[in-house]
């Protein structure tokens, strides 16, 4: 066990040399430790994290839910109550609140455990050597001692001692300030030197922008750097959507003006008892004081954001099961209204398994058998090769292309994988099938320096020494390698002239037109090991060893996914670095380019002003050979066209597109944390399919979202509306009975809240999705919550529900008051209750899509409880209510049936005007009009 983590705080590693380094805190450079020694530095050091999350516990939960204010004043007015007499309807009430608040945890509860599940998605890992091996494990997981591998792109995960450098830089603007990217080496740095000189030191949070290398964790936690700057993370913040401040902002309006007709109606009840000479005592305010606050209780929405959350959370649970790891919850909404899907080629509508299927060498051709990352398989000379001149000539691209390579080929699970870049996996895979042995070449001809690969050079090249003397391998884009290639291996090394090379081009494209991925490998003795490894000193006089093709066909599902994309108005669009005639093959194969659609290269790009590409951009379905900076125009062009537009990237480079896009989409599995860190969507397998499927379940989640919505809201509005009418309008006259007159009892306004709001608007949002729910186009970016169909029903709610109340009650009063309360009170919850069957789609009649289950049993249950509460003289006399009459069932059941016919036929009449105004197909994106309808 190396020494105390906590003293060494106090070590300046920054002065050690790196054999010191490495000796204090017991690790191997090539080893890494064990993973028994890291487990048990783990308990020592506890989890590499900042300050853990304070999570709030259940019982904290529940006594929220009684901080409301009007929750509270009702409880008080009940309490008083009691101490009056009136004992039943006090418990009656005691019971009602008890389970609406029991019901609001239950939901809270389960938004913050899916928020939970959430954030453990959102974990990140890191790389670093464990028995020698190369893995990928927990971030928190990470422990002094651990030699940690870093790579372009990479979140540096703790603070680290480099101690083997290539090329590196790391950007530590988030920890000084500093924008500029800081040059790393292993030397040693002087005791004294601040922070920002550590020139030797990783420190977490920073990020790798260039090169790769290898350091050694010295401090986690709480114990790095940043742990010292940051006092207090709680936990990573979601942000309120644009939904919840909409939610927000109509319960709060909502709520002023239900507390204002509360106020108007309980000193209207008290003026009006007193101009008729009443008796003003302490129960009768008391019971005026109590009904509005009931109704102030029933009528203001105050769940509506919080049930948005959860609802969100909910879903976004329900994505990550289907490999789309929402990072920010806006994104949700942003999914529905996503027009533009701009994505890379190679693992994302591809398959991501590249296989090498052909060499050239010295002018001959050869086809590669085998499948995948099985290094299994043999060359096959195509017409006019000779297979045994090229033998060593490919022998010795093979060693190049290991040597120009960090993948590791390992068997796992009974089958191969690749640890690393999955093209040089490919390369790895091929080389082992030629007899060439990975780790023992890797072994003999250490590497020394590094030229790393960028999306702008197109290239990789690795120094290494080979006894005496240094080479320099490097392979990438054939135009780039053949550049600064001056000469060929063939049976010896002879000069390469211009026609050569043109054609070597010309065959790179010929290879390119059958799908292949073309690399060109080349080599160069250096003369001396150079002290700085830089493309300038590097990159000439290069020997050309050959050429390799390999493909990587396109996914079944992605080409689905493409053909449902355009359906809906969706338009694809394909952004690679691959060869154009390459990227137009697997276009064309999954759909995405058309003959009347173009197709340009990052040098064709370069030459469009940005006028010129805003007017073109919707012509333009494939980019090739561009670079992470082209993006940004591109998602720039497509966004002053007005359209919203999702865009995937895997770099540290294509972060400043995926901020820029109004959904940047990061592969999860090949992806940079830089790329993952600058989305909103992950994708966990890297397919293109799955961003369909994200936006497919964005729109249900945000559909049902609108159903609870309607549902909720249009019964807070009829409830308001026929209260505030009854009281204000009907109620003056009825100082005939000289009664305390108001049209619903406390406990009854409770109870209609909690019957309608409570399971019915819960089931609500687990209502399938509507059929035609993928043949709709993207919603507007910016399009209101109260869309046609949730302004529709409301408004068709108020029209038919409120006068049907307001005479069932007025036609009750001849009875009695008691009968005419029981009526209006029955009526209210069997009308809501078919209005929430109604609700299972906002545009679809109840004959297209039957409820589902948990909706037909929420209302199952609230109509078996209102019986057996009936049935009972104990609860009867506690909810207020009076045996219904025969006339009494006629005006409830009556009411409901005409309430959901009446919305029903409102749906159809819609549907059908809008069938009527209907674009032609070819301008809705799909070639069956009736689809719009399904």
């Amino acid at each position: 066990m190396p020494l105390n983590q906590l003293s060494s705080d106090k070590v300046h590693w920054h002065s050690l040399d790196v054999k010191s380094v490495l000796s204090a805190l017991e690790s191997d450079p090539r080893a890494g430790l064990t993973t028994a020694e890291a487990n048990l530095r783990r308990v020592a050091y506890g989890p590499n994290t900042l300050i853990a999350e304070q999570k709030r516990p259940p019982f904290k939960l529940l006594l929220k839910q009684f901080q409301n204010l009007l929750i509270g004043i009702l409880l008080v007015a009940s309490i008083i109550s009691a101490f009056l007499g009136q004992v039943i309807e006090a418990m009656a009430i005691f019971v009602i609140v008890f389970f609406a608040v029991l019901l609001g945890f239950a939901q809270e509860y389960s938004a913050e455990r899916s928020l939970a599940s959430l954030k453990k998605m959102l974990k990140p890992k890191c790389t670093v050597l464990r028995d020698g091996k190369r893995v990928e494990i927990p971030t928190e997981d990470l422990v002094p001692g651990d030699v940690l591998l870093l790579d372009n792109g990479e979140m540096v995960d703790g603070d680290a001692r480099i101690i083997e450098a290539f090329n590196l830089q790391i950007n530590e603007a988030s920890l000084t300030g500093e924008s500029s990217q800081i040059e790393k080496s292993i030397g040693v740095v002087g005791d004294n030197a601040a922070v920002a000189e550590q020139a030797n030191m990783a420190f977490t949070g920073t990020t790798v922008v260039y090169g790769r290398g290898k350091a050694v964790v010295v401090s986690t936690g709480m114990h790095t750097q940043f742990g010292r700057i940051v006092e207090a993370v709680a936990s990573i913040e979601i942000e309120e959507t644009p939904l919840e401040r909409q939610m927000d902002e109509i319960g709060s309006k909502l709520g002023r003006i239900t507390l204002l007709l509360v106020a108007a109606i309980a000193a209207g009840a008290v003026i009006e008892t007193y101009s008729r000479g009443g008796m003003i005592g302490i129960d009768y305010i008391v019971g005026i004081f109590t009904f509005a606050i009931a109704l102030g209780v029933a009528a203001v929405p105050e769940a509506l954001p919080a049930i948005v959350t959860g609802s969100l959370a909910i879903g976004t649970r329900v994505m990550a099961k289907r490999n789309a790891i929402v990072r920010n919850l806006p994104v949700v909404e942003t999914l529905g209204s996503t027009e533009v899907i701009c994505t890379d080629k190679t693992g994302t509508l591809t398959k991501g398994e590249m296989t090498v299927r052909e060499v050239c060498v010295a002018g001959f051709r050869f086809e590669v058998t085998g499948t995948g990352y099985e290094p299994k398989g043999e060359l096959v000379a195509k017409a006019g090769s000779n297979g045994s001149k090229a033998r060593q000539i490919i022998q010795e691209l093979s060693k190049a292309i290991v040597l120009c390579s960090d993948a590791v080929l390992d068997f796992e699970d009974g089958k191969w994988i690749v640890i690393g870049d999955a093209t040089e996996g490919a390369l790895i895979a091929f080389s082992e099938k030629m007899g060439v042995a990975t780790s023992e070449l890797r072994r003999i001809f250490p590497k020394v320096g590094e030229v790393p690969f960028s999306s702008e050079r197109k290239r990789l090249t690795t120094i290494h020494l080979e006894e005496h003397e240094a080479v320099a391998y490097t392979k990438g884009a054939p135009e780039r390698i053949l550049a600064f290639c001056d000469s060929i291996r063939k049976e010896e090394i002879v000069r390469l002239t211009q026609e050569e090379k043109t054609g070597f081009l010309k065959l790179s494209d010929q290879m390119a037109q059958n799908a292949l991925r073309v690399l060109a490998v080349a080599e160069k003795v250096l003369d001396v090991v150079p002290e700085q490894y830089s493309e300038d000193i590097i990159e000439t006089g290069f020997t050309l060893l050959g050429l390799v093709g390999m493909n990587d066909p396109p996914r079944p599902d992605a080409t689905e996914a493409v053909k449902a994309a355009k359906r809906v108005g969706i338009t694809p669009v394909m952004i690679t670095g691959d060869h154009k005639l390459t990227a137009l093959a697997i276009a064309r194969e999954t759909g995405i380019y058309d003959d009347e659609d173009s197709a340009i290269t990052g040098e064709e790009l370069e030459k469009f002003s940005e006028k010129d590409l805003e007017e073109r951009v919707e012509k333009i379905s494939v980019y090739s050979r561009v670079s992470p900076i082209h993006k940004m125009r591109i998602v720039d062009a497509w966004q002053k066209r007005g359209k919203v537009v999702a865009m995937t990237g895997d770099g540290v480079n294509d972060a400043p597109a995926l901020k820029k896009a109004d959904v940047g989409v990061a592969m999860g599995l090949t992806g940079s944390d830089a790329a993952k860190d600058a989305a909103d969507l992950i994708l966990a397998d890297d397919n293109f399919a799955t961003i369909v499927e994200a936006i497919e379940l964005g729109r249900w989640m945000y559909d049902n979202i609108k159903k609870y919505l309607a549902y909720v809201l249009q019964t807070n509005f009829v409830e308001i509306a026929v209260i505030t009418l009854l009281a204000l309008i009907v109620l003056p006259w009825r100082g005939l009975f000289g009664e305390n007159v108001i049209p619903l009892l406390a406990v009854q306004v409770l109870y209609i809240n909690l019957a309608t709001d409570g399971l019915p608007a819960i089931a609500l949002g687990f209502s399938p999705p509507d059929p035609d729910l993928m043949s709709r186009l993207p919603r507007p970016k910016n399009e209101p919550v109260f869309t046609r169909d949730v302004t529709r029903l409301i408004i068709m709610a108020l029209l038919v529900q409120v006068p049907l109340l307001i005479i069932g009650f007025a036609s009750g009063l001849s009875i009695g008051l008691p009968a005419a309360r029981s009526r209006l009170f029955l009526m209210f919850v069997a009308m809501e209750l078919a209005i929430a069957l109604n609700c299972r789609s906002l545009t679809h009649s109840l004959m297209e899509v039957r409820p589902h289950k948990w909706l037909l049993l929420a209302v199952i249950w609230e109509c078996t409880l209102i019986i057996v509460l009936m049935i009972l003289p104990s609860t009867r006399a506690a909810l207020g209510i009076v045996q219904p009459s025969t006339i009494d069932l006629v005006w409830i059941i009556g009411a409901a049936g005409v309430t959901a016919i009446s919305i029903e036929l409102l749906k159809r009449f819609w549907k059908l005007r809008s069938m009527s105004v209907l674009r032609p197909p070819d301008q809705l994106g799909f070639s069956e009009i009736s689809a719009r309808s399904c």
